[in-house]
């Protein structure tokens, strides 16, 4: 068969310009052309099912593995896109090795996103190639310039299309070079450009491109991976600590500017419902309540309401919404407890007793954590036989947030949400984020690794760790390492609590020096972290031998002299103010372990990203302005440690002269080399906090 010039011009035209021809057939269908592989894409959670969590201002890098038959040159693109959005942004990739590709894009938005990969043959830049070996060979070229043409004049309309008139004029001028050019060599020299190949490219032929699955995105705001939280019960801020009685909201207010001075982000409060008097315990969690006896907040319910109203004695709504003003106003919010439980008081008892679980005499079952009993509440039953009581039971706990979300509340620690069903918890966080996306769900579930894993992937913006039971320098190494440099790290971002009304933990028994190393390893190995009151006392009595307080507030009224001697809540507002002048403690993936001699020291860095990162891993190959935290882990025995930071890795050699500035005393000492000695003494510092900068040469 004879090809003519006129014939080779049509074939090429029904190539290049697809916008003539039927729709596409889809990737699966027969006579697709939409031939391209793309796989291996990463990050992803399990298969997609689950959202990657990223913060607003952070670059989401997506790699994967794209490739096609033959051997035409690829080009591919990230598409984002704003789950209230109707198209997409997209950001160039690139290959980097062996078929797997590299593309990033910030984001600007806090809201739920997907996001997905787009990949075409390169038409132009393929040709481009084919016509540069053919010249380097010396072989006649007429056709491949008229190929080059027709290719030419289609991206000129798409161009034109796109509005895009530096792209059309570049490509316009090309075209008209080509006109003029007399010699086979002159016409080839008007196609080889490379701001021409830059233009046409930026105008592909994406008519059968192949795109990959949409995966899940969830873009929180900073104070999801950021912040410090203190946690307190409104009732027990009296004044004098002789006298303890009971407080209002009002009354508690003067505690407002105390947890701001220490530098915290969020106030979070005990639940504030109405509680209950059947069963109502004691102190010290007796049954034998006497009428004076406050009761637990946790036992929700009484014949003042439910959870969509305050206690009377902690005063009326508006007393509620002039607190979380005054919290705001001191620069932090208000966190607020969720226990999806309650009091045989609740109104829920008698209008929905189908929602509670009954025993065979018909009475309904109190919760139970053996030996643990506890007879004031009732747990919330979510497999009850009737299909419509269970779907009302679900909208009733979507009314329930709505309610507090609309009153101004936007941080919620929700109570042991592993008691409750997966797809409870997945369908309502997606509900509540479609509305307000700037919600922030803490899971208070101290249960088995998967579980808390779980919730985590459903939606849940933060999680409780085991790190107070992390108590060694190997033990905190490993966890550490775990949430945050393990696939983790794209969906779980543990909040570091230091002790909770129901965790005293062992180690305090041995006095102020350990309060001292926790708080320090829970404000640095973490962005979030979190203490309840008592913690800058160094209150540590405890009930008995078991893992829970003294004079416990959960059942009774406590005052208390917040000045009192040996607190911490110097070394607490420092920390915290570190936290906001060191970016590098705002972030939560930068964990570096150093080496250091000594087993009881953990010896860690966190800095900022310096210069280019690695387009596979997005980690960077250089950081700036660092953050090292050596910490003798054992509160009752010195050790002389030798630290080995590792110098290179922010730009200092190993045997250049360096400033080390102590970020809590101010400090400054000249050093050299890798071998930093301290005796690291729980009776005086078991700590040191410092960076280092190079000398300057100047």
């Amino acid at each position: 068969m004879t090809t003519t010039k006129e014939s080779m011009r049509r074939a090429v035209a029904t190539l290049v310009a697809p916008q003539a021809l039927a729709q596409e057939p889809a990737v699966d269908e027969i006579g697709t052309r939409r031939g391209i592989v793309i796989e291996r894409i990463a990050p992803q959670l399990d298969c997609g099912r689950y959202a990657v969590k990223r913060v607003v201002g952070d670059q989401l890098l997506v790699t994967a593995d794209i490739l096609a038959d033959g051997h035409d040159l690829l080009d591919a693109v990230l598409l984002l896109r704003a789950d209230d959005e109707a198209t997409w942004r997209d950001a160039p990739m690139r290959p980097i090795d062996n078929d797997r590709w590299s593309g990033h894009i910030e984001l600007l938005r806090n809201r739920r996103h997907v996001y997905a990969l787009e990949a075409w043959r390169d038409a132009f830049g393929s040709w481009r190639d084919g016509l540069r070996k053919k010249l380097d060979a010396s072989v006649p070229v007429p056709n491949e310039i008229e190929e080059g043409r027709i290719q030419l004049e289609a991206a000129l309309v798409r161009a034109e299309e796109a509005e895009a008139a530096d792209d059309a004029r570049g490509i316009r001028d090309a075209l008209g070079v080509l006109r003029r050019s007399r010699s086979e060599a002159s016409r080839a020299a008007a196609l080889l450009g490379d701001d021409l190949l830059a233009a046409v490219r930026r105008h592909p032929d994406r008519g059968s491109a192949t795109r990959s699955v949409e995966l899940p995105l969830m873009v929180d705001r900073e104070r999801s991976r950021f912040g410090a939280w203190y946690e307190l019960f409104p009732r027990s801020q009296g004044r004098d600590p002789k006298r303890p009685k009971a407080t209002t909201f009002a009354e508690a207010e003067w505690r407002i500017p105390h947890v701001a001075a220490m530098g915290f982000d969020v106030l979070y409060v005990l639940p504030v419902h109405p509680i209950g008097r059947t069963n109502r315990k004691g102190r010290n969690n007796t049954l034998d309540a006497s009428g004076h006896d406050v009761g637990s907040p946790y036992a929700i319910g009484s014949a003042d309401g439910g959870h969509d109203t305050v206690a009377p004695e902690l005063g009326s709504l508006p007393a509620f919404a002039h607190f979380r003003e005054q919290v705001e106003a001191h620069g932090m919010e208000l966190a607020m407890d969720i226990a999806i439980q309650a009091s045989p008081d609740h109104p829920y008892v008698t209008q929905h007793p189908e929602w509670f679980r009954h025993s065979p005499d018909g009475s309904i079952k109190y919760a139970e954590n053996p030996p643990k009993k506890y007879q004031d509440i009732y747990p919330i039953d979510f497999a009850g036989e009737d299909a419509t009581s269970r779907t009302a039971l679900w909208h009733e706990w979507k009314r329930i947030f709505t309610v507090w979300i609309e009153r101004g509340v936007r941080i919620f620690r929700v109570d042991n949400p592993h008691t409750k069903p997966i797809p409870f918890w997945t369908w309502l966080i997606a509900e509540i984020h479609r509305d307000h996306p700037d919600v922030i769900l803490l899971s208070e579930a101290f249960t088995k690794p998967k579980m808390m894993r779980q919730l985590a992937k459903i939606g849940f913006t933060q999680g409780y760790t085991y790190f107070t039971w992390r108590e060694t320098a190997a033990e905190l190494r490993d966890y550490m390492t775990e949430l945050t440099q393990s696939e983790m790290v794209d969906y779980f971002r543990g909040n570091l609590f230091t002790n909770t009304p129901d965790i005293n933990p062992h180690l305090l028994d041995r006095g102020r020096p350990a309060f001292v190393v926790r708080t320090v390893l829970a404000a640095t190995l973490s962005s979030s972290y979190g203490m309840y009151s008592g913690w800058e006392l160094c209150e540590s009595a405890r009930l008995g031998e078991r893992e829970e307080y003294l004079d416990s507030e959960k059942y009774e009224i406590r005052a208390r002299d917040w000045d009192a001697n040996g607190n911490i809540k110097l070394l607490i507002g420092e920390l915290n103010r570190l936290r906001h002048e060191r970016g590098a403690l705002k972030r939560y993936d930068n964990l570096h372990f150093e080496n250091v001699s000594g087993e009881r020291t953990l010896f860690y860095r966190k800095a900022l990203p310096h210069g280019k990162v690695d387009p596979l891993t997005g980690q960077p190959h250089r950081w700036r302005d660092p953050v090292y935290v050596a910490v003798n882990c054992d509160p009752t025995t010195p050790e002389r440690a030798i630290l080995h930071p590792d110098l290179p890795a922010i730009g200092i050699g190993w045997d250049e002269p360096y400033l080390l500035t102590d970020l809590l005393t101010g400090q400054v000492s000249r050093e050299r080399g890798a071998d930093l000695a301290f005796v690291l003494d729980p009776a005086g510092e078991a700590f040191r906090i410092f960076t280092v900068a190079p000398v300057d040469r100047g």
